[in-house]
């Protein structure tokens, strides 16, 4: 993150682009959190160094279809993106600034708010029966059930969120392809299927009680696996 929080709330923006599912890119984007997280990343600009991700503050969430809507994909950035950088016929959008947003966020205010995150811990495994207490005898495991609910909550409360409802429902399960491997931003290999792609929907009722922790929480996403359409939190009046 770059640039102060006050400059970085005065310019966010949200885009929402409407997905045509017509698009040979589009439907392979439906189905591949690699290729999806890809597809983002060309809104970032050139020459960000790293970790282009980070520096330009994407963060997004695909939303399924709906009666009324197509599948929607929305992006969460520093500024407003370059949308010419992606695919053809990829589908239709607008942005808005988060500005007003940001300084609605007031102690004891009630808001509405949707997240879909990894809900996942790091835990101890165990090698040849005997525990393994090192960085290499460590693993992320998915959390499920009470232990999602738990984990947002604790979440929520060190974002400056205090729950009154809580709706949870897994996500849809978003397969990485195998493909020749290549790295992420952070350096890492692109994962295979497992915990990092294992999302839950939360969504409910809230008080704001930190708004600078709320910000911070807003601008940089919360939890892990933010390329690859995790941890973008989207508040509403309530």
């Amino acid at each position: 993150m770059t640039g102060t929080p006050e400059m970085l709330t005065a310019t966010a923006t949200l885009t929402r682009i409407r997905l045509n599912r017509r698009s040979k890119e589009v439907r392979r984007d439906l189905t591949d959190a690699v290729s999806l997280h890809k597809t983002v990343m060309l809104l970032a600009p050139d020459g960000l160094g790293k970790h282009p991700r980070q520096t330009a503050g994407l963060l997004f969430r695909l939303e399924d279809a709906t009666d009324d809507t197509p599948p929607t994909l929305l992006v969460q950035s520093h500024q407003t993106p370059d949308l010419t950088c992606l695919p053809p016929r990829y589908g239709t959008a607008e942005a808005r600034s988060l500005h007003p947003m940001f300084q609605a966020l007031t102690p004891g205010r009630p808001v509405r708010y949707r997240i879909i995150a990894n809900a996942s811990a790091v835990r101890r495994v165990l090698d040849d029966h005997q525990p393994v207490d090192n960085k290499h005898g460590r693993k992320v495991v998915a959390l499920y059930g009470d232990d999602a609910l738990a984990w947002w909550q604790r979440r929520a409360h060190q974002a400056g969120l205090a729950l009154t409802t809580v709706d949870s429902t897994p996500a849809r399960f978003r397969r990485a392809h195998k493909r020749p491997q290549s790295t992420t931003e952070a350096g890492e290999a692109d994962p295979a299927p497992g915990p990092l792609h294992a999302l839950t929907r939360f969504e409910g009722l809230a008080t704001i009680t930190a708004p600078d922790q709320l910000r911070h929480a807003l601008l940089i996403g919360i939890g892990r696996g933010k390329p690859y359409g995790a941890g973008l939190l989207s508040l509403a009046p309530a």
